[in-house]
Parts: structure tokens; sequence; C-alpha cells
């Protein structure tokens, strides 16, 4: 008589700590250029988030609207990377009024007033540039958009945001404040999950995780890499980034000051290129 096999038990994977409702499957949201318009403006389409933790789908609505819930606003944010040269960090000040003002102002914390420091700013028409390690300045119009996206036949995947005030492209401060194209094009391509809540600057926010986003950086082409993102309750602005690979930390982007409708000097918005600025173009 043959014994019956034994079959060991199926090994189970610790089920991660879900609080809002199952992750969302690669690519599900592609809302981020949808805009809720009245005679007058645009409007934000979720006005508060519940008490509750939202779903992510409601979560992202909530935040693509993030720039329509201030007129102004005066943020700091600092970013620490490692590198191959150890662990850099960055300084940014921003300054936004609607619609069309913007300036941002980027440094290195903790040097000498007068040091190294990189200037971008528009009045919606017109960008200006200047570093000050090399004295040199650009002048140029606003880049004009990619024409046609209002198609409808275009899938949302394909369509991009489009900001009441523009911030430079592909930075941290952009990343914050107009969220939509971040949550679209990296949050949503990995498994992601509301993980529960926390506090920034004294401000209560919510914490999305996010495992292996696709990335178009080879750095971070791996299935360890993880994102952890902390979105303003209020607003909906992100208030800190985070970024790992194997568990260990090689980016991380907090927001150490927030002013949504804070009061800004006139001086905030002007700016004259220092004598001596070579302008390239």
């Amino acid at each position: 008589m043959v014994e019956p096999a034994t079959v060991e038990p199926a090994t189970v994977a610790p089920a991660r700590p879900v609080q809002s409702g199952p992750m969302t499957n690669p690519r599900s949201w592609d809302r981020a250029a949808l805009a809720i318009v009245d005679a007058e403006r645009r409007r934000p389409e979720i006005p508060a988030l519940p008490a509750d933790l939202p779903a992510i789908d409601e979560l992202f609505d909530f935040m693509r609207d993030a720039e329509l819930r201030f007129v102004t606003l005066r943020m700091r944010v600092v970013e620490r990377a490692v590198t191959t040269r150890g662990e850099e960090a960055t300084e940014f000040d921003v300054f936004l009024r609607h619609a069309g003002d913007a300036k941002v102002m980027t440094s290195r914390p903790g040097e000498v007033i007068g040091g190294h420091y990189e200037i971008w700013i528009s009045d919606g028409d017109v960008v200006r540039t200047y570093v000050h390690a090399h004295r040199l300045g650009t002048e140029r119009p606003v880049r004009n958009r990619p024409r046609g996206l209002g198609d409808p036949d275009i899938p949302g995947s394909s369509k991009v945001y489009e900001p009441v005030t523009a911030l430079p492209m592909e930075t941290i401060p952009d990343t914050f404040v107009h969220p939509a194209g971040y949550c679209q094009n990296v949050l949503a391509t990995g498994s992601l999950w509301v993980d529960g809540t926390d506090t920034v600057i004294d401000r209560p926010a919510i914490v999305v995780r996010c495992d292996h986003p696709r990335t178009i950086e080879m750095v971070g082409d791996r299935p360890d890499f993880a994102i952890r993102i902390a979105v303003d309750r209020e607003t909906g602005v992100i208030l800190r980034l985070t970024e790992t690979i194997g568990g260990q930390v090689t980016r991380d982007a907090e927001v150490t000051e927030f002013g949504p409708d804070a009061p800004l000097p006139p001086s905030a918005f002007q700016f004259a290129f220092p004598t001596g600025t070579t302008l390239i173009y």
C-alpha cells in the first residue's frame, strides 16, 4: 500500500496594512487632466476629505486640485538625497500667487548669506532664471503646452495637468504643489495603499505607500524601490516624500514651512539681474 504524499502548507506572505480598501491596480487612476470649470474659474472637485481615511482614487482626485485651495502660497522644502558624494541637502523657497506669479529660490541649507543660489521667477508670460555661481541668466517666453490634449478621444493616461500657476517642471516644488502628474505617472504604476495618518509641521496628513513604481531612472528600477508620501489633509499638497531602496532612505524631501493664503510682500516677485550677469538667451 502506498502512503499518500505529504503536502507542505503554502507559505502566505504577510498582508500589507490597508486601512482604506485594497491596493489599486497599476494605471488605475488617469484623471490628472480632469478639471471642474464653472462660469468664472476652475474649482476643486472635492471640497474636503471625509473624516475617515479616503480610498486611493478619492485621495488622488483631492490632490489633483491642491493649488485651487489657496490664492497665495509661501512654502519651504528641504530635500536630502544620498549621492556618490554622500548626503546632500537642498533648500527650496517658494512664493506663489494665482494666476501666474511664482518664484523659487534654490540654495544649500547652512551656507553663509550671499552664498551660491539659483532663482526661477515667472509672471505667467516670461520666465527668468539666474545662477549665482556662474553669474548666468536667462529670459524667455513661457514654453507652450502640447496642443490637442483636450481631444476627448485621447485616453486620460496620455493627458497632462494644466497648472493655474506654473512652477519649474520636474522639481520638488512642482511635484508637491501640482501632484496630479506624479500620482498618475509614478504612484499609480506601482502597488499602493493608504497607510494611516501622520503629522508634518503640526499639520494632519494622510500617508500613502507605493512599492516598485515604474521609473525611467535605472538606479530606481528595482523591486525593492518604494515611496512614502504624506499628504496635507486640508489642501492636498504633498508635505513629505521619502524614497527607499532595500529599506535604506535615498531621498527625503519635507516641507518645513507652509503658508497657504499667506500675505506676501510687494517685492516677492520683483527681480533684477545683478550687475555683471551674462544672459545666455
